[in-house]
């Protein structure tokens, strides 16, 4: 099933896609149904009571890494960002001015559906509650170190859509290969930038709860953001950036000026 979270008619509702359309599940209007043309689309994520954590995943696909010359790395290499970063499909992301290269990322987005600790890789799927779409831009202006980037490259307000939708993690597990035989594919105003496929992932969904599972808690609600494989370009204000991951969705976001 694939889940939404919306703005319309004056409130946050849930929603779920049914026939082409969004049928309303939580909220004032439950059981309308409406077009998604006409709602503005959220992170597709329920409200949780403490802050959401958010991991990102550097150079986890060999491909990328060659592109960025460098090794694949021999464990994670991971940082965090704030939820502030997160927009909605359809949603516009600044592109500071100052800047000559920005590039987006397609990206699976793994949340986690109950609380994780100490997590063995043969049981990480019992702990993914869904799966969703993520661009993770980057500015490489501010880029000081790839193996950990600093804030401002990673962590800017509207740098993150998210969505359309959440799918159920048994949907995806039900299909071959799970979430690590996905087709991913970028484009940049129609044309084809990026493509790539989850089975190139240097560490797995599994490896990777298992890792961070080991130091950390995660909670209901968190995020992983899995890595790009190679194909990034400079984007620039009036771009249309489409995001698509096979079985997941596809994510929309416009650049404009900051």
């Amino acid at each position: 099933m694939k889940h939404a979270r919306i703005a319309w008619s004056g409130a946050i509702q849930l929603a779920i896609e049914s026939d082409g359309q969004l049928l309303i599940t939580q909220g004032p209007h439950q059981g309308q149904r409406v077009d998604f043309d006409e709602v503005v689309w959220l992170p597709p994520l329920a409200p949780v009571p403490q802050p959401r954590t958010v991991i990102a995943l550097g150079l986890n696909y060999a491909d990328h890494a060659k592109e960025l010359a460098f090794k694949a790395p021999e464990e994670p290499l991971a940082f965090m960002k704030g939820e502030a970063s997160l927009i909605g499909h359809k949603a516009l992301t600044l592109r500071p001015t100052d800047v000559k290269y920005m590039h987006y990322e397609c990206e699976l987005a793994v949340v986690i559906g109950r609380t994780a600790r100490r997590v063995k890789k043969a049981d990480a799927y019992d702990f993914v509650g869904g799966y969703t779409v993520a661009n993770d831009y980057a500015i490489r202006d501010y880029l000081e170190n790839w193996y950990r980037p600093n804030l401002r490259v990673k962590n800017r307000d509207t740098c993150t859509p998210i969505g359309p939708w959440l799918v159920d993690a048994a949907d995806v597990h039900q299909r071959q290969g799970g979430p690590m035989a996905l087709k991913l594919q970028t484009t940049v105003n129609g044309q084809v930038t990026q493509s790539g496929n989850t089975a190139d992932m240097v560490f797995d969904v599994p490896t990777l709860i298992e890792y961070f599972s080991s130091f950390m808690t995660l909670n209901p609600g968190d995020l992983i953001l899995t890595g790009t494989p190679d194909g990034i370009v400079n984007v620039n204000p009036g771009d249309v950036v489409v995001t698509e991951i096979e079985g997941i969705g596809a994510l929309t976001n416009t650049l404009v000026k900051d």
